[in-house]
């Protein structure tokens, strides 16, 4: 049982290093966007020209310029944000300060100090780059590409070692400016199909399909984002699963609904941020299901990187309170490293230990409590 076990491990571990092994091959296939040095001169070249300031040694990073907060008086900021993120090929601009890090830089050697945003502007028009409202990295149901290992302590239905397989995205149609400010929104895609397979059945079966889509909307207006949504999800069983527990009294349930959900966002300094929100279903099958859900937690993306290898710290917790759980409490926890130099189309690679403790997102189990740790490879910005 053990060798079996241990195959199946094999052969799902070769499959996360095939999907990332692809999805590199298609980041390296893409060479559209401009050099950092290429959109350092001209940014240089742009603040020279509309401010008379001279920025030889302008800092930019896969795409995201970043000044000094004193290079700059505020009078002018929200004018030089709007110039520097129109130029080709930037993601994003970045004014933070700069005092402390260079004093801390200097006594951490090889690690670079993340400093605390002071304002942060991303490009504008159709299709643009980026995200206002960053990613839930706890949240068990964010839509992004990831393969997930999980151990399950109790799991009487489903298994005990399942496979979690995610593909989705976030996707902003638009982005603009409200009016003069720099305050922006965007609107978009959001979309995800969440499959979880047992690897202790004969033929490592379907367990379940959550297939979740939805219309979006988010603005930042500096450290502050939102993030609101109208959804649809619906789960399907695997058609293994069913066979193998015809025998049994296990009950199938047609879950599907629509609803409407807002999450808010502030990011405090040294990596740190947090979020809170609520939402409730507009129709919903069964029909007795309850109807409002909040949802909140706290993440923490370290201010320090090792810049040899380009890797970072990073933890979140994310809480759930369901009406139809009686408002218990469903806690995520997940914790890693970010390696930002394992890139694909801006997203970032994340390796993540994770624990669940609650009432199972897996839409045909809703009504089972669960706990869990895993291990997965993740994408995200």
């Amino acid at each position: 049982m053990r060798v079996h076990l241990r195959e199946k491990i094999m052969v799902y571990l070769r499959f996360m290093v095939v999907l990332g092994v692809f999805l590199m091959s298609v980041y390296s296939a893409d060479a559209t966007t401009p050099e950092d040095a290429y959109i350092a001169g001209y940014a240089a070249s742009a603040l020279k020209q509309n401010f008379n300031l001279d920025m030889s040694s302008l800092v930019v990073r896969d795409g995201i310029i970043t000044l000094p907060a004193g290079s700059i008086n505020a009078f002018d900021r929200a004018k030089a944000l709007k110039i520097l993120s129109e130029i080709p090929g930037v993601i994003a601009v970045d004014i933070s300060e700069d005092t402390v890090q260079e004093s801390m830089a200097e006594s951490l050697g090889d690690e670079t100090i993340a400093t605390a945003t002071q304002s942060f502007l991303l490009t504008v028009g159709l299709l643009p780059s980026g995200h206002l409202f960053l990613p839930l990295v706890a949240d068990p149901r964010w839509a992004h590409f990831s393969a997930v290992y999980r151990n399950y302590q109790k799991n009487e239905v489903a298994g005990r070692n399942i496979a979690s397989v995610q593909f989705g995205e976030t996707i902003p149609f638009y982005r603009g400016y409200f009016g003069q400010s720099t305050a922006q929104w965007e609107s978009g895609l959001h979309a995800g199909v969440f499959s979880d397979f047992n690897m202790d059945a004969p033929s490592a079966e379907l367990l379940n399909a959550d297939y979740i889509g939805s219309i979006y909307s988010s603005v930042r207006a500096g450290q502050f984002s939102a993030f609101g949504r109208i959804y649809h999800q619906s789960s399907h069983l695997g058609d293994e699963f069913l066979i193998r527990k015809m025998a049994t009294k296990f009950e199938r349930v047609n879950l599907s609904y629509e609803g409407v959900d807002l999450k808010l966002s502030y990011e405090l300094s040294f990596g740190v941020r947090v979020y809170g929100g609520g939402g409730g279903l507009l129709r919903k099958e069964p029909t007795d299901l309850k109807v409002w859900s909040s949802q909140y937690g706290v993440e923490v993306r370290s201010p320090w990187r090792i810049e040899s290898a380009a890797i970072r710290p990073i933890i979140g917790v994310d809480c759930k309170n369901y009406e139809e759980n009686n408002w218990n409490m469903d806690i995520s926890v997940k914790a890693g490293a970010e390696f930002e130099k394992l890139q694909v189309l801006g997203r970032k690679m994340q390796v993540l230990l994770e624990y669940f403790n609650g009432y199972t997102p897996v839409g045909q189990f809703y009504k089972d409590k669960v706990e869990y740790i895993g291990l997965g490879a993740h994408y995200l910005f």
